[in-house]
């Protein structure tokens, strides 16, 4: 569940809500959800979660790098988070000879913590609603970029009056498809550590086999901390810093928990698209996603054919692997899924409603064209949808589908300055080049731009591919995969030797000339390609999108609704709920897995299945410590019916008290629908249970100094 380059269309919406369905906004939940969530079993107040004078939940919750979440467990700053969303800083800090991916890392005292290059953690401070001061500066007669211009100056006046003088991030939203406008401030900390981290044979147990599956058996945390300046600021990483101090930190819960009992997500999910109409659904499912998952398996077939062979090469691939073996799997399942459902079916339907409703005389003339439109546009943009997926693809798994564009127009700029800006613009170049070549395995990368550039070049010529490909596809009798070692044979961009030669003797031909940065100047300019109709087809869907949903909110005013996920911080809750029984789990009711049935999993020398010594010595043993659950098993994985996308992973699931059960990573493939459409009877929320969390940490990594850190319950 992980960030990746694509173009989606991403709307932020509101959607009709069940009790465990939902991502709500904190400043809301007392007036929607409090009565409900207290009837359900929290024992809390809606002021207890979130509070803006006082401290709350909230303050104990934070964005993970960008693109997961964590939790605050301990007054010295400890961050607990999925072991995925720590992946590639664990994989940064790795070596062959200190292998941490591979075989765990664990900090013994403060002094031995280690810093990623780059890693952030972002504290959520408080939100507020600016849609009346927005919206009443733009009306119905503007076109759709003289609307965007106006809103995007009052955007910035807000953000600029809140950040109070660059102290916090401002971040001003829209929701309901730019029919509501929200700003959240943010205060972000840079300093943060690795801690600690299981095996990958714990923390990716079951590895893509198992991937959104269920029963689940998989370690799946790390753990991080953040750092502050004496004063408790945010600070560039420096020795002098000091753990951080947090408002808030988690407590922790050994009780266990029971079929049905009340359960809390906070977090930050990414993405869901509830509103997206049945055309849209239809484009995924038949256009966009098949190209995706073609595109995705091909770079992965030829990065892993490297990586089986040589350790660093694995170590340095290892994050970007992950996640577009991640994001493989998932489109798949999300193709399956919304046929299975006939998810396009059931919008379709909704749709014939809203239409009859909008084609009334009083709504006729603001929403009688809408549906139209809309469905025009996918029929327009379908074959574009493929194409696009089929480049992206491209992009996302090859360095050298991009780089030679940007780092190539970089070095022309630099050959046209003088002397002295030269000088200036040196130690800029050199650093880039030091993050991108260090880790660079040439023979992969080039595998990966000639097998992913034949599939383009085959695949996505529908809607029109760059000439300069389709004649160097042509002319190479359709293989493109020796033109491609050719070109890096010959291309400046080939090392950061001849880059830094280059710097020396700067000649802009040089680039221009250059067959790497010719072929990703043609894939960059289609990526961004544009015309006068294409941009007045998506300003007309743009603007009959937003009438759908205003129109939507206005037939069904009574209804309860929650704004659709764009990474901006949110509460679920549900309750420990499971799925039908499974004669593959051996939990006696399936809402929880157990170390007995991860050893059952065993298979030595396997990949995704091997385990350490030391784990089945504990389980022979029955040394489980404290942690085991009252019935004697030790518990691994859990199930509740939290709505969550990616995003949440590494949220901490909580007991109605307030309590950390558990650690959000994954969802099941039986609802991959639910970015799109949710599922009642099949939504389920995988996670870590915290009790097997601590377990790894004390008993396994001899590494109790850490769960003395936590405040615990039993």
């Amino acid at each position: 569940m992980k960030r990746v380059l694509l173009i989606l269309l991403i709307v932020a919406v509101k959607w009709n809500a069940m009790a465990d369905e939902g991502m709500w906004f904190l400043m809301h939940l007392k007036r929607l959800n409090e009565r409900d969530m207290q009837k359900m079993g929290l024992q809390l107040t809606a002021e207890e979660i979130y509070s803006i004078n006082n401290s709350s939940l909230k303050d104990a919750i934070v964005q993970f790098g960008g693109g997961c979440t964590a939790e605050i467990i301990s007054k010295d700053g400890l961050v607990l988070t999925n072991h995925h969303c720590g992946y590639g800083s664990i994989a940064e800090l790795s070596t062959p000879e200190h292998d941490y991916l591979t075989n765990g890392f664990w900090a013994a005292s403060k002094q031995q913590e280690l810093k990623p290059k780059s890693l952030s953690v972002r504290f959520f401070v408080r939100m507020d609603d600016v849609t009346q001061r927005i919206l009443s500066l733009v009306n119905d007669d503007m076109t759709e970029s003289d609307r965007e211009r106006t809103i995007n100056r009052e955007i910035a006046k807000i953000e600029q009056e809140n950040n109070e003088g660059g102290k916090y991030t401002v971040s001003v939203r829209p929701f309901y498809n730019g029919n509501e406008y929200y700003y959240f401030v943010y205060q972000d900390y840079t300093d943060v550590r690795l801690v600690g981290t299981p095996p990958s044979s714990i923390g990716k147990f079951g590895g893509d086999t198992d991937n959104w599956e269920w029963p689940r058996h998989t370690g799946d945390f790390s753990l991080f901390r953040v750092y502050a300046d004496k004063d408790g600021n945010p600070a560039p990483h420096s020795p002098e810093n000091v753990p951080l101090h947090p408002k808030c930190h988690l407590t922790v819960s050994l009780k266990g928990f029971t079929n049905n009992d009340f359960a809390m997500i906070l977090g930050y999910p990414g993405r869901t698209n509830r509103w997206m109409p049945s055309g849209g659904i239809d484009q995924n499912v038949n256009y966009a996603y098949p190209a995706w998952v073609e595109a995705s398996k091909v770079g992965m077939d030829n990065m892993k054919k490297h990586m089986d062979s040589d350790q660093q090469v694995k170590l340095d691939y290892a994050s970007k692997y992950s996640q577009v073996a991640n994001y493989w799997k998932n489109r798949q399942g999300m193709i399956d899924a919304l046929n299975e459902h006939h998810t396009a079916e059931t919008k379709a339907k909704d749709e014939a409603k809203f239409s009859k409703w909008a084609n009334r005389k009083k709504n006729r003339g603001r929403y009688g064209e809408v549906m139209a439109t809309i469905n025009n546009y996918y029929e327009q943009t379908n074959l574009k949808a493929r194409h696009d997926n089929y480049l992206i693809g491209l992009l996302r798994s090859s360095t050298f589908a991009a780089l030679p564009y940007s780092l190539g127009n970089a070095l022309v700029y630099y050959a046209q300055q003088n002397q002295a800006k030269r000088q200036e613009l040196i130690p800029q170049i050199q650093g880039n080049l030091e993050d991108t070549y260090n880790n660079i395995h040439l023979p992969l990368e080039k595998d990966v731009l000639g097998a992913l550039t034949n599939l383009y070049a085959s695949k996505a010529t529908e809607a029109g591919i760059p000439q300069y490909v389709e004649d160097l596809y042509q002319s190479n009798n359709r293989d493109l995969r020796a033109y491609v070692n050719a070109a890096f044979d010959n291309s400046l961009f080939a090392s950061r030797e001849k880059i830094e030669a280059y710097l020396e003797n700067p000649d802009s031909t040089l680039v221009q000339q250059d067959p790497l940065f010719q072929l990703s100047t043609a894939l960059l300019d289609r990526y961004r390609e544009s015309s006068p109709e294409s941009e007045a087809l998506e300003a007309e869907f743009q603007k009959a999108f937003r009438l759908m949903v205003e129109g939507s909110l206005k037939k069904n005013p009574k209804r309860k609704y929650y704004p659709d996920a764009n990474s901006t911080l949110r509460l679920t809750y549900g309750k420990i709920n499971p799925l039908p029984a499974d004669p593959s789990n051996d939990a006696s009711i399936n809402y929880y897995t157990t170390l007995k049935g991860t050893i059952a999993k065993y298979k030595p020398g396997d990949e995704e299945f091997d385990l350490p010594q030391r784990l089945m010595d504990l389980y022979e043993a029955k040394d489980y410590g404290r942690y085991a659950d009252k019935a004697g098993y030790l518990p691994v994985n859990l199930l509740t019916d939290n709505d969550i996308t990616g995003g949440n992973s590494g949220s901490p699931v909580l007991n109605g008290n307030g309590e950390l059960i558990g650690l959000a990573f994954d969802g099941n493939i039986e609802a991959m629908a639910g970015d799109v459409i949710f599922d009642p009877k099949l939504q389920r929320t995988i996670s870590v249970d915290i009790r097997y969390v601590l377990f790894i940490i004390d008993k396994f990594a001899n590494a109790p100094h850490l769960v003395e850190e936590m405040t615990i319950v039993e």
